[in-house]
């Protein structure tokens, strides 16, 4: 699974902008805000329709324009396809594959899968619950149609809910119509509970395994899932709630409050974990997430690499690039000499400057 070419138009920094991509490693490299990491968020958006930084929609059009456009020409199992996206402001995404006009996200999902790693992912473990969870469900999304779709009517039936639960203070005769969000939520979220235990007892092994051979074998990581809720105690959790939520305005029970656990020896990294540590873990959950690809769809990802190689050391660095042999990767980077020390051949070079992108 390859990105072959990309092509941008008003975004973020870029007017217009075409890129072939080769099968291997391609360094991004120039100085810092010329737009390197816009064009992988370019590339990840293609693939799941989430930006890379969490961003909206209309702040990701160059400014002072109504509409962008990305279009990205994907290669799997020697058959190639087109995807079109359109973000406009005040207005929902277009999409099209091959031409043909798509009205879910969830359709999209499969033609590209990615893996990305930035700086921000090294600091996951200091970060809040929301980060982690976002973990899961940007994986999850590329991995399964039907998760991507529950996620969607869950979010949605959430905020109905907490508007409803805000209204009622003004409008206690609206109280029997939470019923039926409860039950929107139990649906969908229920979902969501066994997609998080089940993808979590998978990628549990590899993370072991492949933190133990970034260690040498001296600490064993564990991941744990630490649901809000159980799926059997879900609708009893809302009811048992419910006067709290109502002073509250808000759901304060449900999957949309879960977290992930990391422990080294038994050790919470978050809480206990050295700067070392938690870079390592989350190099481990990276190499992780492509043997899991790898094994769930027997495609490999496009790896998405973020300024993130002057993060690690030497030896975490060689033991990333070591997984890049059979891996397309897009690198972003303000030098290139300790990159090309680790991986010295096989590279495809481009200077990102002044709003323009030159293979050199």
């Amino acid at each position: 699974m390859i990105i072959k070419k990309l092509r941008l138009n008003n975004f973020r920094n870029y007017e217009e902008l075409e890129i072939d991509f080769s099968d291997g490693v391609n360094i991004l490299f120039g100085d810092n805000a010329q737009g390197k990491t816009n064009i992988l968020e370019a590339v990840f958006l293609a693939a799941t329709t989430k930006s890379l930084r969490g961003s909206r929609d209309r702040d990701m059009i160059r400014f002072g324009q109504e509409e962008a456009h990305i279009s990205a020409v994907t290669e799997r199992d020697g058959m190639t396809h087109k995807i079109d996206m359109h973000l406009r402001k005040g207005r929902a995404k277009g999409l099209a594959v091959d031409g043909i006009p798509i009205r879910r996200s969830a359709d999209l999902l499969g033609l590209l899968h990615t893996v990305s790693f930035s700086p921000e992912d090294l600091s996951m473990m200091n970060n809040g619950p929301e980060e982690r969870r976002r973990f899961y469900d940007l994986e999850l999304c590329q991995l399964d149609k039907i998760y991507c779709s529950n996620l969607s009517d869950y979010n949605k039936a959430l905020a109905q809910r907490n508007d409803l639960l805000k209204q009622i203070a003004d409008n206690p005769s609206l109280r029997p119509t939470l019923e039926v969000w409860d039950e929107q939520l139990v649906r969908f979220g229920s979902y969501l509970i066994r997609a998080r235990k089940h993808f979590t007892e998978q990628l549990g092994p590899i993370v072991k395994a492949k933190h133990a051979g970034l260690t040498d074998g001296a600490e064993v990581l564990k991941l744990v899932y630490e649901p809000n809720t159980t799926e059997e105690e879900f609708r009893q959790s809302l009811s048992r709630n419910l006067e709290r939520d109502l002073i509250l305005k808000y759901t304060s029970n449900g999957p949309h409050r879960d977290d992930l656990s990391l422990y080294i020896n038994d050790n919470n990294v978050r809480l206990y974990g050295s700067q070392g540590q938690k870079r390592t873990t989350a190099l481990a959950l990276k190499l992780a997430e492509i043997e899991l690809i790898r094994t769930a769809i027997r495609e490999t990802p496009v790896l998405l690499l973020d300024d993130v190689l002057s993060e690690l050391d030497r030896n975490r660095q060689s033991r990333l690039l070591s997984e890049m042999e059979d891996v397309q990767t897009i690198v972003t980077c303000t030098g290139m000499e300790e990159f090309i020390a680790c991986r010295p051949d096989g590279n495809t070079v481009y200077r990102v400057g002044g709003n323009q992108v030159n293979r050199i």
